[in-house]
């Protein structure tokens, strides 16, 4: 790590603030992560909530009119919401950007049968409920790998070492990356390093952690994170763009998501939420843009991963059995 990764070139108002007496304390080194992605780079990009082959084209369209650069593209219905020939569609799409697809997997707890997700304290959540809910992931990974997707993403700790199981054992192509959703993302630094040794190729944390956390979690593991820098109101709905710089320095390797708050949510989508879709996949691109030209005001736009990488990087991981 260089000394320029483990300082913001400026922050938010520094000068008008050091001027008014009122500065800041002086960033610590020691709380910059020391990882980087393989190949280069602190940060990455994702669109997320991307559901189905007519909001991919408006975010590809929105993203070469506003020069917003996308690292991945993630869909939260399901693999089972789309057709054969959807996820071909998108397949070719993202490939000709050279873009990482990313589709959610399985049946989750929140839209099957089981009542608890439905009280007060939420059951299980979007956990697979039971051998077949597994099974359904395993089919909906089966199926879109097949099909040219690269990159799954996965609500389940079970779920995800099954699949890493499965891509160790060569039933799933050996570059499939594994994505944590959001919905059961750790907390806690020992959490973050059991889902990497479980197979996970990048986790998504809440975005209510904070900067202490993020430094926390980097003393654990380098697995790449994933982070909303506005997150959907189902999330929290917390914008956090002035922190986008300091989220690097501390949480590197990044994958910053621009998510939307203030949004009816689209999971499972339908075309009965096209409307609803295609302008919030719209201003999801806009988001990005904010978030960039803050990073580009304040000097510390550089360092982000080249176009085109997706892979995480040597992990640790549990070992398999035959």
């Amino acid at each position: 790590m260089t000394d320029a990764s483990a300082t913001a070139a400026r922050r938010p108002g520094e000068h008008a603030l050091t001027a008014l007496g009122l500065g800041a304390p002086a960033l610590d080194p020691a709380d910059a992560s020391p990882h980087s992605f393989p190949g280069g780079g602190r940060w990455r990009t994702e669109i997320p909530s991307c559901e189905g082959p007519e909001a991919l084209a408006v975010v590809l369209k929105e993203s070469s009119r506003l020069d917003v650069p996308i690292h991945r593209i993630s869909q939260g219905s399901g693999v089972w919401m789309l057709t054969d020939a959807e996820i071909t569609e998108m397949v070719e799409a993202t490939g000709e950007r050279d873009i990482e697809l990313c589709l959610f997997t399985g049946p989750r707890g929140t839209w099957d049968i089981g009542g608890s997700t439905r009280t007060d304290s939420r059951g299980g959540g979007l956990r697979a409920r039971g051998h077949d809910a597994v099974a359904g992931c395993v089919e909906d990974a089966v199926r879109a790998t097949e099909l040219g997707v690269k990159c799954l993403l996965v609500a389940d700790e079970g779920v995800l070492w099954t699949l890493h199981r499965a891509r160790v054992q060569g039933i799933l192509p050996a570059d499939t990356t594994l994505k944590v959703s959001a919905l059961i993302g750790p907390v806690n630094p020992a959490a973050y390093a059991v889902y990497e040794h479980l197979g996970a190729d990048s986790v998504n944390v809440p975005s209510d952690l904070t900067l202490d956390h993020l430094t926390e979690i980097r003393r654990a593991s380098g697995a790449p994170m994933d982070m909303y820098i506005e997150a959907p109101d189902d999330l929290g709905g917390y914008v956090r763009m002035y922190e986008v710089a300091e989220l690097i320095r501390r949480g590197a390797p990044l994958y910053l998501k621009f998510g939307l708050s203030k949004a009816p949510g689209i999971y499972p989508y339908g075309h009965h939420l096209r409307e609803l879709t295609l302008a919030t996949a719209k201003e999801r691109v806009r988001r990005g843009r904010l978030a960039l030209d803050l990073l580009a005001r304040h000097g510390a736009d550089g360092d982000m991963a080249p176009l085109g990488s997706r892979l995480p990087g040597e992990l640790r991981r549990f070992e398999t059995s035959s």
